[in-house]
């Protein structure tokens, strides 16, 4: 059975707020998360990703209350990560209405906390979020960092992914650090690397500007597409993609657009 290819536009929250900019710098607000989640839950998007990107401990109950709130008017998958360093954040993430979590610098640092949540409440739950930067002289020439780019770590980006797998995650959300918000393009050959290593779904982040951008990714093998910019600044809708999605002979999910057509 083919699997439909998944739209999933992402929010990065700050102080409560949506922020967006270009290589994770020079943040500008976009919005009210709740707000743009249900806009793009009524675009037909197929779920929706929230990365806190401060992630701060006084900033902790803002995210629970955003998620929360969501959860009551967006019926759809919610993936909420930054910050996450327990079992018990993520049991306190899904009790407020969360579905999957996003895991990145906290697994860095502690791996077994990938089979901790894994062993708990299955790889279902469990997103790798992966910040690569290209890296020459490393084994896949591409290196995993943290602190939104800025922080190169000593971990190969395919060895990490391979292990976390192997560890129990369901996912993994491949970001482009050097495409990030540039509007350039998906970066096709870190996907194609992901994509080679992977037995579980890779959503590919970074770099998504227009409609020509989201057919090439899924080419190069993405299960997932995820995209801010263009979804904030209104320049496309859900539905803008998936129709080009379905032009190319793709499956997707129908987008409530496409149902009342």
């Amino acid at each position: 059975m083919t699997v439909a290819i998944r739209v999933i536009p992402c929010l990065d929250v700050a102080n409560g707020r949506v922020v967006k900019g270009v290589n994770f710098k020079n943040l500008r607000d976009a919005g009210d998360p709740v707000e743009l989640a249900t806009r793009y839950f009524e675009q037909g998007a197929d779920e929706i990703t929230f990365l806190d990107v401060t992630a701060t401990v006084d900033n902790r109950d803002t995210v629970y209350d955003i998620v929360r709130a969501t959860a009551e008017q967006v019926f759809i998958p919610l993936t909420v990560g930054g910050g996450v360093r327990t079992t018990d954040d993520v049991a306190r993430l899904l009790g407020s209405g969360a579905d999957k979590v996003g895991v990145n610098s906290a697994a860095i640092a502690r791996p077994m906390l990938i089979n901790e949540i894994a062993d708990r409440f299955g790889a279902q739950v469990l997103v790798l979020s992966l910040d690569v930067k290209r890296a020459p002289g490393t084994p896949s020439g591409f290196v995993v960092t943290t602190h939104g780019g800025r922080t190169e770590t000593t971990l190969d980006a395919l060895g990490w992914a391979t292990d976390a797998i192997n560890r129990g995650a369901g996912e993994l959300l491949v970001n482009s650090i050097d495409a990030d918000g540039t509007r350039t393009g998906f970066d096709l050959e870190l996907i194609a690397a992901m994509r080679g290593v992977s037995r579980v779904p890779v959503i590919a982040s970074g770099g998504a500007g227009n409609l020509s951008h989201f057919v090439p990714a899924i080419t190069a093998g993405a299960d997932a597409l995820l995209a801010a910019s263009v979804f904030h600044d209104a320049d496309l809708t859900v539905d803008d993609i998936k129709r080009q999605l379905a032009a190319a002979g793709l499956i997707t999910r129908s987008s409530t657009a496409q149902e009342s057509a």
